[in-house]
């Protein structure tokens, strides 16, 4: 290899707190680290969050490699793989004094990574960051910048939706299905692609139309039916086949996704409801993604008024369930007993982190801010008799560093298609009102 064609990459802080293991994605390349990204990590070494975790990782790993060359020439990361190097800050480049003030961090990054390609012309020289403004102030000074994209989604065009429909269906396959054993084998009655493991189907033929899965443990397009969870009816074919992966226990993990109204949060509340008795507990959670990427330790009061605008909806939806019920009844009585003794959990996904997850009814709401090691830290700790429910709508993300293709909830669609044990559902149906319904599709 030239010497032209292997590049160095300048590693933004939020890289590494993204992922702790980045430098050793970048192959034969070589990999600076600007000293003030080591200043940034020391003030995330302590706490109990993901980019926490990172920071500490991160710093074990380069104290391993560390000695003299680590600040001259740099160090092998591994066999095959290029040198890191740490670089001390420089005065700001005459070129970029102008314009960027070199009280900031970020300007720091940018400047080192524009003294190394002024003094290093034969090779290519790239600030990899998370952070889009940094990207953009780079390349107006010249420099090439891109986005950490090792965990992205490749082509979100075609990210799997977990459900089809087939207008031209022929009678004998729709008779098979209403009739017992209510399935049919796949390989002989069905269209030439194959069904992926637990995906559905509105197969229709004019006014004649049945609703079937992909079993695949049984290996047949099985009939489904529209059945209740707790009071909650489904209102749409969709909604069918998120209660009916939500129901089977042979499902492990199901992930739903849609816009605001759909009922994504909703049914996986009821179902989890539904099947109370088979677990020891029913946890609701959600990322806590501040105003400002500030910590809820800025906002007034205590802990509980700090975090009870983020939980709200959780509560809003539990309250959905329990109004459908007379508050003498049996099922209403029933949550305000489960959340008094601890079997119905709502609480922020980081007070949950570190809990052994067996058989508990997990669900994750607004999974889309989530990372996609958040999301595997999460699915990792899953024990025996858990079913864990990822929730979320992922064209509305609120992480600054999150976007379309590199959110934990598209990352996981897109790695566990395929599995025998997961189901997904992509709601595009919304029933919370027609107005609501509107605004969401047109503002």
């Amino acid at each position: 290899m030239s010497k032209k064609s292997k590049k160095i990459f300048v590693l933004d802080t939020n890289v590494i707190l993204h992922d702790s293991s980045c430098i050793y994605q970048f192959q034969e390349h070589d990999v600076v680290i600007p000293i003030t990204v080591l200043e940034e990590l020391d003030h995330f070494k302590t706490g109990n969050q993901t980019i926490n975790f990172h920071a500490r990782e991160f710093l074990r790993a380069l104290d391993e490699l560390s000695g003299e060359k680590l600040f001259d020439g740099g160090l092998k990361i591994a066999v095959n793989q290029g040198k890191i190097s740490i670089k001390l800050d420089r005065e700001i480049h005459k070129d970029l004094a102008v314009n960027f003030s070199s009280k900031s961090p970020d300007h720091s990054i940018l400047n080192i990574a524009y003294h190394l390609a002024k003094e290093t012309p034969s090779r290519q020289i790239i600030l990899v960051t998370k952070d889009v403004n940094l990207r953009m102030k780079a390349k107006a000074a010249g420099l090439l910048a891109e986005d950490y994209t090792t965990d992205h989604v490749k082509d979100i065009a075609t990210l799997y939706k977990g459900h089809r429909r087939f207008d031209n269906t022929v009678d004998s396959i729709i008779d098979q299905l209403f009739n017992e054993p209510f399935e049919i084998d796949p390989k002989e009655n069905f269209p030439e692609e194959p069904p992926a493991p637990n995906e559905f189907f509105i197969l229709r033929n004019n006014s004649r139309s049945v609703l079937a899965t992909f079993n695949a443990f049984k290996e047949k397009i099985i009939r489904i039916d529209k059945n209740p969870a707790y009071g909650i009816i489904p209102r749409n074919a969709e909604q069918t086949f998120v209660l009916d992966a939500l129901m089977n226990p042979e499902i492990k993990l199901v992930s739903i996704t849609g816009k605001a109204g759909t009922g994504k949060t909703l049914l996986a509340l009821a179902a989890a409801l539904e099947f109370r008795k088979k677990y020891t507990q029913i946890f609701m959670a959600r990322p806590v993604v501040p105003l400002s990427n500030k910590d809820i330790g800025f906002l007034p009061g205590d802990i509980k008024s700090k975090l009870d605008p983020y939980m709200q909806p959780l509560y809003d939806n539990l309250g959905v369930i329990r109004n459908q019920f007379p508050e003498s009844s049996s099922k209403h009585q029933k949550i305000k007993e489960l959340l008094d003794n601890d079997k119905l959990v709502i609480a922020p996904l980081s007070y949950i982190r570190g809990r052994s997850l067996v058989k508990i009814f997990f669900i994750v709401d607004e999974a889309q801010n989530l990372t996609p090691h958040e999301v595997k830290t999460i699915i990792t700790r899953a024990g025996d008799g858990t079913k864990l429910v990822f929730t979320g709508d992922i064209f509305q993300i609120d992480h600054p560093y999150l976007n379309l293709e590199s959110n934990g909830l598209s990352y996981l669609i897109d790695r566990m298609h395929g599995q025998k044990l997961y189901a997904h559902i992509n709601l595009e149906k919304g029933e919370r009102s027609e107005l609501a319904d509107i605004a969401s599709t047109l503002l």
